[in-house]
């Protein structure tokens, strides 16, 4: 493991001071804009028994499990999504996840990008201090990796922003010295604005949004990108397929309209002129803002995307939702069995018709699709 700088407050203004807040060179993308997905990996077995409305279709799942990251990398792939932006901060849990999911990512030729949640579960801001080692961890640790190159550099945005004074914001940002994309999350052209020297854009994560009652939802969207372009900041345009977190204490439901919601934030998200669009998300249950695969939507939303996107929306087996939930491992286990069986009568017997002078080579089954 490498070195971690111990980073203090006078060390942090002492670099501000040195750094001073300088032009941000003009971000530029070629080729269409990417779909990168909020992706989560803090759920274990027993996270969904809670505040749970509905169910992923590969049952209650770890997000340790690299089954069912594959399976997760695979669909969205094939929907159209380039890549995830994966929810994070320093634990040993979540680092063995996010290197796990580096792995695949890697296998499979599929980006990755990082949100990182500057707030603790009461919604209060971390320390400077650890959100400043946390980001230069990464930076060390994954910077030159291949999965985090889609815009050339890591890209990472910081999530609530707006719960940190601009100076902090300045002292974090001093220390990473260009190294990373560093996004803000303001939800305010004016709150951007007083951050865009020390940021390299910003990127909205609004879940909740009605896009067929919500008065110049366009209009914000416009403006944001134009402010953050202005600048030569990165802009990330939101989408999602839905919102309800009444489970969680929400009031605000968003109804998905069969994927018309979604086809209509997708809509404005582009009339934005984004560098790319964050889909709100792939995997968030809680807040039923998910387009995973699922108990109650099936694979209806990757295949709005797909539709989008000019993908391919995934060939999931009929899933029976009155039965209980099965993890991948077994899912596959499970449904490959009869074809193996109604394999090996097949060959029995053509291997009988033929006079067993045909040889059929072993099949070779692993649960994997």
């Amino acid at each position: 493991m490498r070195y971690r700088l111990a980073l203090t407050s006078a060390a942090l203004l002492a670099a501000v001071s040195l750094a001073g807040a300088s032009p941000r060179a003009p971000f530029s993308q070629d080729g269409p804009i990417p779909l990168l997905a909020y992706y989560y990996i803090w759920f274990d077995p027993g996270s969904w028994d809670r505040a749970k409305s509905d169910l992923p279709l590969l049952g209650s799942y770890s997000s340790g499990d690299p089954e069912v990251m594959r399976q997760h990398v695979r669909w969205a792939k094939d929907a159209g999504i380039e890549g995830f932006i994966v929810s994070w901060k320093r634990t040993d849990a979540l680092n063995a996840r996010l290197e796990a999911l580096v792995t695949i990512a890697s296998e499979e030729d599929f980006q990755l990008a990082i949100i990182y949640q500057g707030l603790d579960f009461e919604r209060d801001p971390l320390s400077v201090e650890r959100v400043a080692a946390d980001l230069t961890w990464f930076e060390q640790t994954f910077g030159d990796h291949p999965v985090f190159q889609l815009f050339g550099k890591p890209l990472v945005i910081w999530s609530g922003t707006w719960e940190f004074s601009d100076e902090d914001v300045a002292l974090a940002a001093s220390q990473l010295e260009g190294q990373i994309l560093l996004l803000a999350s303001e939800r305010q052209v004016e709150d951007y604005e007083q951050l865009a020297g020390w940021v390299d854009g910003n990127a909205y994560y609004w879940s909740s949004v009605d896009p067929f009652d919500t008065p110049r939802y366009q209009e914000k969207l416009t403006a944001m990108g134009e402010t953050i372009h202005r600048d030569g900041g990165l802009w990330i345009a939101p989408a999602a397929p839905g919102f309800d977190a009444r489970l969680i204490g929400g009031s605000r439901v968003v109804e998905r309209n069969d994927g018309e919601t979604l086809r209509r934030q997708m809509a404005t998200a582009f009339a934005s002129a984004p560098d790319a669009i964050g889909l709100i998300s792939w995997n968030e249950f809680s807040e039923n803002s998910h387009v995973e695969p699922s108990r109650n939507y099936g694979t209806r939303y990757l295949e709005v995307l797909a539709e989008l996107r000019g993908g391919q929306a995934p060939d999931v087996p009929a899933f029976d939702s009155d039965q209980p939930s099965e993890t991948v491992s077994s899912i596959g286990v499970a449904r490959l069995a009869p074809f193996l069986l109604l394999g090996s009568l097949i060959i029995g017997s053509l291997a009988i018709l033929a006079l067993r002078r045909v040889q059929w080579p072993a099949r070779r089954g692993d649960g994997k699709e």
